[in-house]
């Protein structure tokens, strides 16, 4: 009864606010931590096991409390790197760099097989061996850059959020996970603009200018694509924008300039009207023998190199699709179709975004592949209107994974083997389970690696109808 009354004095004593210390016990997936405290866990963001953190309680529940990292103590034993990026800490991306690319490689498969691991014992498989980017350094073919101040009342920055903030921003100006001529892009726009004195558009008060600068780059033929995203509430000169920007430097080539307006209040990069300022409106990349056009809004995975190594384990998985009729569902600019399409009879892409349908046509085109069909709408309701049926099925659905009714009609067509690609394991593994309960079973896993320094990855599943399950009619 005492230490009862000790521990209940103690949970008393503790308030919202408080700061305390402690070494982090565990993390889930993408980056959150815990930290037991004066005998509650506290959920931690943005930590890595083994740290010894400093914290302030910022949520206070007898079985789910929350705190804010102040400080890391002490490192981690898998932290053996020095950060390369001077905007390490400050800025709220990439938050692996203190750790050996291996380091990362290896937490990131520990967390997804935490998730996993009922399936994989179950059915007495483990985990693939992890497939690594290409590059840890200078992958990625896209970046939204916000504008903003670091400080209240401060210079114009150009860069990313700062960490555990809305609204301040870092001015990234060698960000380490971009191409050198991004960063120079980064860096001339945001001097020509505090030249200028162009504003930056605030978020709650609704006012100001310049909202987004988001930069595209083909690694096939480094030319970049480049859109600076602003409210119609100023006049942006932008001749001498275009200018400045021809007149760099780079190692690679400005493919195409464009001005987007957006006057939502939404912090988000959509377009009311988008207009070219110079060159054309898209980038092309080359990928596994095919070329792809790729536009301002449509989606196409961030790490192209990357991307190369995720749709070969895919078509690895997949394995004999000669003469098959394959449904790639959440098709996206159509990639994963496009690149079984060559041997299969038929493949039938489904995608909710009109334009990345309008894309997956548009390159299935530029390919040469006449055995490619692209629908556009909700994969829940437009499977009921597909005469089709398929020997295979590919699914990369968005970050919350299946809705219950689609994952129920892609069940319901009983095809022998299914891959599942998924950027967020926590919504796979309960996906998993509606599948097994269907009559499927885990018979392969793995993990590729699109994100590296961040927590990230992309997981790809093959799942198999387990025998004796099948219905009639």
């Amino acid at each position: 009864m005492a230490n009862d009354q000790g521990h209940l004095e103690r949970v008393l004593d503790m308030k919202k606010g408080d700061i305390f210390e402690g070494y982090v016990e565990s993390v889930t997936f993408p980056n959150k931590g815990y930290v037991t405290v004066e005998d509650r866990r506290a959920a931690v963001k943005g930590v890595i096991a083994g740290q010894k953190v400093r914290v302030r309680m910022k949520r206070l529940r007898r079985e789910n409390c929350q705190a804010t990292l102040l400080e890391v103590v002490e490192r981690s034993p898998l932290e053996n790197e020095t950060a390369y990026c001077p905007h390490f800490g400050a800025c709220g991306g990439c938050s692996y760099q203190t750790m050996s690319y291996e380091n990362q490689i290896q937490v990131k498969q520990g967390i997804v097989k935490s998730l996993l691991d009922p399936y994989l014992i179950k059915n007495g498989i483990t985990m693939d061996e992890p497939l690594k980017s290409p590059l840890p350094f200078g992958y990625r073919n896209k970046m939204e850059f916000s504008f903003g101040d670091e400080v209240k009342g401060g210079p114009l920055c150009l860069g990313m959020h700062k960490k555990n903030s809305t609204y301040d921003v870092v001015n990234t100006l060698e960000c380490k996970i971009v191409d050198e001529d991004v960063d120079q892009v980064v860096a001339a726009t945001v001097a020509y603009f505090r030249e200028k004195g162009n504003h930056f558009y605030r978020k709650m008060l609704h006012v100001g200018c310049l909202r987004h600068l988001v930069v595209r780059r083909s690694f096939s033929n480094k030319e970049l694509l480049i859109n600076l995203v602003v409210t119609t509430q100023e006049a942006v000169d932008t001749e001498g924008f275009v200018k400045m920007l021809c007149e760099l430097p780079l190692k690679g080539s400005i493919g195409g300039i464009l001005l987007t307006k957006n006057d939502g209040v939404a912090d988000v990069v959509k377009s009311d009207e988008t207009i070219l300022l110079y060159g054309k409106d898209y980038l092309t990349e080359e990928l596994l023998g095919l070329t792809f056009k790729i536009s301002p809004f449509s989606f196409f995975q961030t790490n192209s190199l990357g991307a190369s190594v995720l749709y070969e384990k895919v078509r690895g998985y997949a394995g004999e699709t000669k003469d098959r009729v394959i449904f790639d569902l959440y098709s996206g600019t159509g990639t994963i179709a496009q690149m079984l399409a060559p041997v299969a009879k038929k493949v039938v892409g489904v995608e909710i975004v009109e334009e990345a349908v309008a894309a997956a046509k548009e390159n299935a085109a530029i390919n040469g592949l006449d055995n490619c069909e692209f629908i556009a709408g909700d994969v829940f309701q437009v499977l009921d209107d597909i005469k089709d049926k398929p020997d295979m099925i590919v699914l990369d659905p968005p970050r919350d994974g299946l809705h219950p009714g689609a994952l129920k009609k892609i069940m319901d067509y009983q095809v022998e083997q299914l891959v599942y690609i998924s950027c967020k394991p926590t919504s796979l593994a309960r996906d998993l389970a509606l599948f097994e309960e269907g009559g499927y079973h885990l018979a392969k896993a793995g993990i590729v690696d699109m994100f590296p320094q961040g927590p990230n990855t992309e997981t790809v599943v093959l799942l198999s109808r387990t025998e004796g399950t099948k219905r009639e009619g």
